[in-house]
């Protein structure tokens, strides 16, 4: 595990009391666990806003040609796995 670093601040009352609920409720064992997932999910949130930017960005490249072909892909691969039970 990468080496931890001293994190000192304050946060509103709030904040606080909610990170310290997530250690009285057992769901993470510390107030930095607590910390540390905020800022995973801040940051999965962060990367996946980039990705969807960076995908719209994409597809508003193409041309009408590559349009059409991503199209017709799409259709290919959804009636595909209509048939295809994911849950066995």
């Amino acid at each position: 595990m990468p080496q931890r670093k001293k994190l000192s601040t304050t946060i509103s009352p709030e904040s606080y009391s909610f990170l310290e609920s997530l250690v009285s409720e057992g769901e993470v064992s510390s107030i930095a666990e607590a910390v540390d997932r905020a800022v995973a999910l801040l940051r999965r949130s962060k990367s996946r806003a980039l990705l969807e930017q960076a995908t719209a960005a994409y597809f508003d490249s193409l041309s009408p040609a590559a349009r059409a072909e991503e199209t017709a892909l799409e259709q290919a691969v959804s009636s595909s796995t209509s048939t295809v039970n994911f849950d066995e």
